[in-house]
């Protein structure tokens, strides 16, 4: 079996992907909460 040092893997990608999951989910709720804030205003 090989021998695993801590923190010696490479996680660019994943640091990169998980950004942009953030970015995406972040973007997501604020186009949710406008949504939300225009049925609210403009139900009648």
């Amino acid at each position: 079996m090989a021998e695993h040092k801590h923190g010696s893997m490479d996680i660019s990608a994943q640091e990169k992907t998980f950004e942009g999951f953030v970015k995406f989910s972040m973007r997501t709720v604020i186009v949710v909460i406008g949504i939300l804030l225009f049925l609210a205003v403009f139900n009648t």
